[in-house]
């Protein structure tokens, strides 16, 4: 360890570190160039050729000329996300019975489970109904 004093580990790993933080910047412009729908093909190809002619200038140019779209374009996306999220789940419940008619698969099952221990159903005809419900 003599021969690599402190300070050049020190700045080696703030090397790296920068290393990192450049490629995911670089990756972050790329992606949002190609989820913008309001730019054109010819726009985003042109920006592409652009990060990956002049890779430093490129981000920042992208940055400072869309920067603050991407942090809306990113919100949207998240709120989007969100709210199709609370669709799935109001969908989700109400299939299984929840708040709804009470025609989904685990209100069917309770039903058919429920027919077996009264027996109406024989184990062959539960079984049965159970593939199919599930199929």
């Amino acid at each position: 360890m003599d021969d690599y004093p402190l300070l050049n580990l020190f700045l080696t790993m703030m090397y790296v570190f920068l290393w990192v933080l450049w490629f995911f910047l670089l990756f972050k412009v790329v992606t949002d160039i190609f989820q913008d729908h309001s730019l054109s093909g010819w726009a985003k190809a042109a920006w592409v050729i652009f990060v990956i002619v002049l890779p430093y200038v490129g981000v920042l140019v992208y940055l400072i000329a869309r920067g603050k779209g991407m942090g809306r374009r990113e919100a949207k996306q998240a709120e989007d996300r969100e709210a199709a999220f609370r669709q799935y789940v109001k969908q989700a419940a109400r299939d299984e019975g929840g708040a709804g008619t009470g025609s989904g698969h685990v209100s069917d099952l309770a039903k058919l489970s429920e027919l077996k221990e009264k027996g109406h159903l024989s184990q062959e005809e539960y079984e049965k109904a159970k593939e199919k419900l599930l199929a």
